[in-house]
C-alpha cells in the first residue's frame, strides 16, 4: 500500500551546521535557556539532545556553581551517548569527561551500583551516568537534600509519569519539592502516548520549555531528502507477510511483535529463525561480536545481522557493544529486535524501520521512526513501515483488529501534522496590509487572548493533537461517518476541556480554532499561481485570502488517511471496518443534534425527503439519527 505520509525536505543543512562553540541549531537554542533551574527539552530523535545536555551541564558546573551532574537513561545501551566527548576543539570552554568508575551503565547488579551512586555523591567526581532503575534504587537509599546543588538530567523523559504509582515520577516530585537540585528533562517524543500525563499542570508550569520540531530538524539536513510512513496489512502469519516488504538491500531495524500480542506466534526464537531462513543461510557467528553472517539466497552476498532477541545477557551485551562502535554502512545490514533499539539508539546508517504489530503507545512509534531519520551520506530517503494484522469477519478478535488498524492510521495522521512546516495564524481584518511569510490570516479567527493559551499553542499543540486523536470517540468518528462540524465544534472542545479544565469557555474556543485550523492547513496542499496562493481542502482549491473559520469548520481535518485506507484494502475488509464501527456507534448528544439540525433542514429542502436510516451514506444515516433524537427529546419534554 502507498505511504500515508510522504514528506520531502529542502536539505538546507541548517540543523547540522555548527556555530563558533560547536553547537548545532537545536543545541544553541537549548543553551540559551541554560540558566533555568527546571528545563524541559523537546526535540526529535537525532537532533543532538545528548550533546545539548553536555553544554548545559558543563555551564552549570563551571559557571553556575552546581557541584555534580547525574545523567539517567532508560537502559544501559543508551549510556554510550554520554561517553567522553571532545568539545573544546570545536570552540567550547570544556570537554565532557566521565570517569570509568562513574559510568554505571555497565553489566552488574543494582546493589553494587547503588553503592557506587552513593559514593559518587560524597566524592569529588563531577559526572555520573546511570540507568533510570539505578536512580530509583539509589533514591531510596539517599535523602532529598543529597541532591542540593546537583543537576539531575533525565533522558527519554516520557518514561516519567504523573501517576501516583510511578516511582520515577514520585522521585522527581520529591527532588523538586525538597531540594535545590536543577532538572534537565529531555525527550524525543512530543507526547507520552497514553492517558497519564508526564507531569501535572502545576509541575509542568515550573519548567522552561525549549521545543525544536521535526520539520526544523529534517528540513535542515544535508543528505536526507524524504521520509515515508506507511502501513502494510496482512492476514495469516506475519512471518509469511514479511517477505513482501523486508528488503535486505536497505539498512533495516526490524522489531518483531511482543510475545503477548496477537501478531506473535509466541515462539520468538522460531520467528527469528524463519526470518533468517527467508534471507538465506547462516554461515557463521562472530564469537567476539555475536554478529551473524547470512549468505543471501538471491545473490550469495553476505548479510550481517544483529539478533537482539537473544535472551542470554552475555551474548546480547557483546552485540550491543559492537553496535555502539559501528563506523561504516558495511558494518551491519539488519537488526532484529524485540524490546531493544527503540529509543536513544544510534545507527545513523539505518534506512528502514520495519515494525510488526500495533504499538499501543504513540511515543514508542515516534521513537522507532526516529531510528531511521538520522542524516547520513548513505541515504536520501528514510522509511517507516508498520505491518499490521488485517481484520477478518470470521475472527473473534475482529473488533480488536479494527481498533488496532484505526489507531495505527491515527498515528500517521499525527505524524503528518508533526512533520509538516509550522504556520502562524492571525485574524484577517478588512484593512490588513501584506501578510508576513509563514503567516496565514483567516476571517473570523480568534487569536489567543491569554498567556496560557499562547503557551499551549507554542509548546504543547502536538501533545493536544495526540490526546484528541487517541480519544475513543474520535477514532470512531474519523473515517467519515460523523459530520465534520460535529468533530470540530462538539467533540474537539469536549476533549480540550478534559485536558485543560482550567481554561475558560472563551479560551477553549480559541484553542479549538487553532487546533482545527492548524490541522486542516497542514493536511491541505498549498499552491502558488502568480502572486496568489491557493490551498486544496475537501477536494477543491480555495484562495488563501478568502479563508474563513466557518469554511474551515466544515472540513474533517483528519480525513485524508482514511481515504487512502479505503483505496488500499479490499471492499470486504472495508465493510468489516465500517460494520464494526457502526456496532460501537457513539451516542447522540444535544450539542451534536444542534449542529446537525440545520443540515437536516438543508437535506430535506435539497432532496424533498427526510434522511433515511438505511442509506448507504453514513452521514445521511447520522442525520436520520439526529431527527429521531430530536423527536424523542421533544416527546420527552411534552412538546
Amino acid at each position: 500500500m502507498p505511504d500515508i505520509v510522504h514528506v520531502t525536505y529542502a536539505q538546507t543543512g541548517e540543523s547540522t551546521k555548527i556555530d563558533r562553540m560547536g553547537m548545532r541549531d537545536m543545541q544553541e537554542r537549548a543553551y540559551e535557556a541554560r540558566d533555568a533551574q527546571y528545563l524541559l527539552l523537546k526535540a526529535p530523535p537525532a537532533s543532538g539532545k545528548s550533546r545539548a545536555l553536555m553544554f548545559i551541564a558543563l555551564d552549570k558546573l563551571y559557571k553556575q556553581g552546581l557541584k555534580k551532574v547525574i545523567v539517567a537513561v532508560p537502559e544501559k545501551s543508551i549510556g554510550g551517548s554520554f561517553g567522553d566527548t571532545d568539545l573544546t576543539s570545536h570552540g567550547f570552554f570544556a570537554d565532557w569527561k566521565v570517569s570509568p568508575a562513574c559510568n554505571l551503565c555497565t553489566p552488574g547488579g543494582d546493589k553494587s551500583k547503588v553503592d557506587a551512586f552513593r559514593k559518587f555523591l560524597k566524592s569529588d567526581e563531577k559526572i555520573l551516568i546511570c540507568t533510570h532503575a539505578t536512580l530509583r534504587f539509589a533514591f531510596e537509599a539517599t535523602e532529598e537534600t543529597d541532591y542540593n546543588d546537583v543537576l539531575l538530567a533525565i533522558d527519554e523523559f516520557h518514561h516519567v509519569s504523573a501517576d501516583e504509582n510511578s516511582r520515577l515520577g514520585e522521585l522527581l516530585r520529591s527532588i523538586m519539592n525538597k531540594s535545590s537540585a536543577h532538572i534537565v528533562a529531555m525527550t524525543g517524543s512530543y507526547f507520552r502516548g497514553d492517558s497519564v500525563p508526564i507531569l501535572s499542570p502545576e509541575e509542568e508550569s515550573r519548567f522552561i520549555k525549549v521545543t525544536y520540531n521535526y520539520y526544523e530538524q529534517l528540513n535542515g539536513y544535508t543528505y536526507l531528502k524524504s521520509l515515508g510512513i506507511g502501513y502494510h496489512f496482512y492476514q495469516g502469519r506475519y512471518t509469511t507477510a514479511i517477505t513482501e516488504i523486508l528488503d535486505t538491500n536497505k539498512k533495516t531495524i526490524l522489531h518483531i511483535p511482543n510475545v503477548q500480542s496477537g501478531e506473535s506466534t509466541k515462539q520468538k526464537h522460531d520467528e527469528v529463525n524463519t526470518i533468517l531462513d527467508f534471507i538465506g543461510t547462516v554461515e557463521s557467528q562472530d564469537p567476539k561480536t555475536g554478529i551473524l553472517c547470512v549468505k543471501r539466497h538471491t545473490d550469495n552476498k553476505i548479510i550481517k545481522v544483529a539478533d537482539l532477541v537473544e535472551d542470554t545477557p552475555r551474548e546480547r551485551d557483546k552485540i550491543v557493544e559492537y553496535l555502539r562502535n559501528i563506523k561504516s554502512p558495511d558494518d551491519l545490514d539488519l537488526i532484529i529486535a524485540l524490546g531493544m533499539a527503540k529509543e536513544g539508539f544510534d545507527w545513523s546508517f539505518c534506512e528502514h524501520a520495519l515494525t510488526v504489530g500495533y504499538r499501543g503507545s504513540l511515543t514508542e512509534i515516534i521513537q522507532i521512526i526516529g531510528r531511521c531519520t538520522r542524516d547520513s551520506s548513505n541515504k536520501n530517503h528514510a522509511q517507516f513501515t508498520n505491518l499490521i494484522a488485517q481484520p477478518d469477519a470470521t475472527d473473534d478478535l475482529v473488533k480488536l483488529s479494527v481498533n488496532n488498524m484505526l489507531k495505527a492510521i491515527t498515528c500517521s495522521l499525527l505524524m503528518e501534522q508533526v512533520l509538516a512546516p509550522s504556520f502562524k495564524f492571525k485574524t484577517k481584518l478588512l484593512d490588513d496590509e501584506e501578510t508576513e511569510a509563514g503567516t496565514i490570516k483567516i476571517k473570523g479567527f480568534k487569536e489567543p487572548s491569554s498567556k496560557r493559551v499562547k503557551d499551549i499553542i507554542e509548546s504543547d499543540l502536538n501533545d493536544l493533537k495526540a490526546v484528541i486523536l487517541q480519544d475513543d470517540t474520535m477514532v470512531k468518528a474519523l473515517p467519515g461517518n460523523v459530520d465534520p462540524e460535529v468533530i470540530n465544534k462538539v467533540m474537539i472542545p469536549k476533549i480540550i476541556k478534559i485536558k485543560y479544565p482550567d481554561l475558560s469557555d472563551a479560551e477553549v474556543e480559541e484553542l479549538r480554532q487553532h487546533v482545527v485550523v492548524d490541522s486542516v492547513i497542514k493536511n491541505g496542499e498549498i499552491k502558488e499561481t502568480g502572486d496568489q496562493r491557493f490551498i486544496r481542502m475537501a477536494g477543491k482549491f480555495v484562495n488563501i485570502d478568502d479563508l474563513h473559520i466557518d469554511l474551515i469548520d466544515t472540513i474533517n481535518p483528519f480525513q485524508k488517511a482514511f481515504e487512502i485506507l479505503s483505496k488500499s484494502v479490499t471492499t470486504h475488509v472495508l465493510k468489516v471496518i465500517q460494520e464494526t464501527i457502526e456496532a460501537t456507534r457513539i451516542q447522540m448528544s444535544d450539542e451534536e443534534a444542534l449542529v446537525l439540525w440545520p443540515k437536516v433542514k438543508t437535506f430535506v429542502k435539497t432532496h424533498g425527503k427526510e434522511p433515511n436510516m438505511n442509506a448507504l451514506d453514513p452521514l445521511e444515516r447520522r442525520l436520520a439519527e439526529a431527527v429521531m433524537y430530536i423527536k424523542a427529546q421533544r416527546r420527552a419534554q411534552g412538546m
